[in-house]
Parts: structure tokens; sequence; C-alpha cells
């Protein structure tokens, strides 16, 4: 993932480098995608922690959007897909999906992380809508890459998150 200018993309690797030690570290992914579906089934931003071919993706995506769309407010929000556990929520327009493959996972913890990633974009964009993520997917993917790496949380702090981005946007700017 690379900026326009090379100073914020240093920045932003050096920010990566002891959490990828962490990560390497660690063998399982308790997360394999994220993904953000607006109301009319087209996704908005799509990031798979591990390797499925874009057929599969596509697949993948397609009948999640069908699963996920077709459920009332009345549902809750964790449901099985093959071998992955899913858990979304949806915000306004957008459903926020979360793949995960670890069993024993809380989902509850997950769909409050969900909401974390959700207050991390809104205080950068200010009360963030699907234009603000179209319009600006390399903000929202360096955000996303501050707090999940490589299907492991990094970072739940918000302050912490956008510090780095800020930072990133400074240089930019300079």
């Amino acid at each position: 993932f690379f900026f326009k200018d090379t100073a914020t993309t240093e920045l932003y690797t050096r920010s990566l480098v002891g959490s990828v030690r962490c990560v390497q570290e660690t063998e399982r992914k308790m997360i394999e995608f994220l993904l953000l579906i607006n109301k009319q089934g087209q996704t908005r931003l799509a990031k798979y922690f591990s390797d499925i071919t874009m057929a599969e993706r596509m697949a993948l995506e397609g009948e999640l959007v069908r699963k996920c769309l077709a459920r009332t407010d009345k549902h809750c929000s964790f449901l099985d897909h093959g071998e992955h556990k899913i858990v979304y929520r949806r915000y306004a327009s957008l459903y926020f999906v979360l793949g995960l493959n670890d069993e024993d996972e809380n989902e509850l913890s997950m769909l409050e992380y969900i909401h974390n990633i959700v207050e991390a974009l809104d205080r950068y964009f200010d009360d963030v809508c699907e234009l603000d993520i179209m319009y600006n997917i390399e903000k929202a993917h360096y955000i996303i890459d501050e707090m999940i790496l490589n299907g492991c949380i990094l970072d739940g702090n918000r302050t912490n998150v956008l510090s780095h981005i800020r930072e990133a946007d400074k240089i930019e700017q300079s």
C-alpha cells in the first residue's frame, strides 16, 4: 500500500513495524475478511486477510449480501456461513461484515470492534458516510490497516489509530 509521496509511505511503514513482528509470531488469524456493503448490495470496501481467489471472493460476497440484506432488525447480527462465523452490523446505509474463522471467538466482542472501527472512521471523516469511503478509499484502508493487520486486532484505541493518519496528512499537505 503506497501513498502519493514517499514520506507518507515511510511513516505508514514505521507505524506498522512493531505490529508486524507481533502478527508474524501469531499463527492463527481470527478475522478472515472485512466487508463494507451498501443497502443495494454493492461492496464499497473489502479487506481479505487470507488467500481467497477472485472467483471465491465474488461468490462469498454475493452470498453474504443476500443473507445480510434479507435479515431484518429483529434478527441477531451473527450467522454461520460455511466455515466462517459472520458478524455484521448496519450503520445508516452501510453494512460492516466481519468473517471469523475461530469457533471460540466471542461474537459480541467482534460486534463491539465493528463499532470501534465505525467510531474511528466517524472521528476522521466527521460523521462518515458511504461517499466518504468511496472518495477516500485509501484513507479508509489506512485506518483499518492501523486497527487490523493480517487478521489480528492490533489496536482498539481510536486516538492512537488516528494520530498516525493525522501525522501522515500533515506530511502530505507540506
